[in-house]
């Protein structure tokens, strides 16, 4: 079985690249080449630029299997996809996102019948346009879809947390021993998972009928709340988390490049029922947890120092929710 995968260098994709190679698939990844991408072999890199239809369609010559688009985030960009690939795929697999679900939700338990709507974050309004759209087409020409929706997803590289990004920040304030902010009173209930497990999931939906105009999210089982998220990073890092803790609204107010993530996402209580990837995919077992994860990362952070490069930017909006918040403590 033949795969193209549009991006296939990043975050998650990386791990599904991985998985498909483990599982004997032939892999092709189209990329620009414009970063350094990670070389495996068997694998064939296409140049090209997944937003120029030309090249999508260079791509679509390949005649794939099936076709993975990891970087398709806008409805223009995902008309572009459908043009080329029309009659000449068996799959088309749009990753989308578990942020189209409705925010605030009316319960914590996610499933894939749960209504869309997020007005909070333009990357969610974006995904769900897509997911419309491709549905949509679908009805009009017959593309095999399936939808994939992952929440927060990490591999080695990243630290994930809810306030400052998924670089080294956080972990740099722990081990300096200044504090960090949680948004809410840190106790609602998220799902951290891990690339590895997340491409489990993805492989065993590629090439498979039945799940052919389906939408299925993928997280891990492990749901935990966010002091508990923070804390745990700490003691990957050797260290005690100091936590403050604001309002989510209040984050986004003095910090505007934060808000949409917290606002649209995860200042909520979300937990996602995998029932329907179980059912479909059996092999699907998440087995990394997040103790274990972070260990991995913190791992690769403290294997090179040029890994653990902070913006100062960032750690400068982090003192300002402090000071704000010691402020807060004065004036009450």
């Amino acid at each position: 079985m033949h795969i193209l995968y549009l991006g296939g260098t990043g975050n998650i994709s990386n791990a599904c690249v991985a998985r498909s190679l483990a599982l004997g698939q032939q892999v092709t990844i189209m990329t620009r080449g414009r970063t350094e991408a990670q070389t495996r072999p068997g694998v064939n890199y296409l140049r090209g630029d997944r937003y120029q239809l030309a090249d999508l369609e260079r791509a679509a010559e390949l005649r794939p299997d099936a076709v993975v688009d990891f970087i398709g985030y806008t409805a223009d960009q995902l008309e572009l996809a459908l043009t080329a690939f029309r009659g000449k795929t068996g799959q088309y697999l749009f990753i989308s996102s578990a942020v189209v679900y409705q925010k605030p939700p009316t319960c914590y338990r996610i499933t894939e019948d749960t209504p869309h709507g997020n007005p909070f974050w333009q990357y969610a309004l974006d995904k769900i346009a897509c997911e419309a759209l491709l549905q949509n087409s679908a009805s009009a020409t017959g593309i095999p879809y399936t939808i994939v929706r992952p929440s927060y997803t990490y591999d080695q590289t990243w630290i994930p947390v809810s306030v400052g990004g998924h670089g080294y920040l956080v972990v740099e304030r722990m081990r300096r021993g200044v504090p960090v902010v949680v948004h809410g009173d840190g106790q609602s209930l998220w799902t951290m998972t891990h690339a590895s497990d997340f491409a489990v999931g993805l492989c065993g939906l590629i090439g498979n009928p039945q799940v052919l105009g389906q939408a299925y999210h993928i997280t891990s089982d492990e749901v935990l709340n966010w002091d508990t998220i923070y804390h745990t990073i700490a003691t990957a890092a050797g260290v005690q988390a100091q936590i403050v803790h604001l309002p989510s609204e209040v984050i986004a107010t003095l910090v505007p490049a934060w808000g949409p993530t917290l606002l649209g996402d995860k200042m909520y209580s979300c937990v996602y029922i995998n029932d329907k990837i179980k059912a479909a995919v059996p092999e699907f077992a998440p087995r990394v947890s997040f103790a274990e994860g972070m260990r991995r990362s913190l791992a690769w952070y403290d294997a090179d120092a040029r890994r653990r490069q902070v913006n100062p930017e960032g750690n400068a909006r982090m003192d300002l929710l402090v000071a704000h918040y010691r402020k807060l403590l004065d004036r009450a």
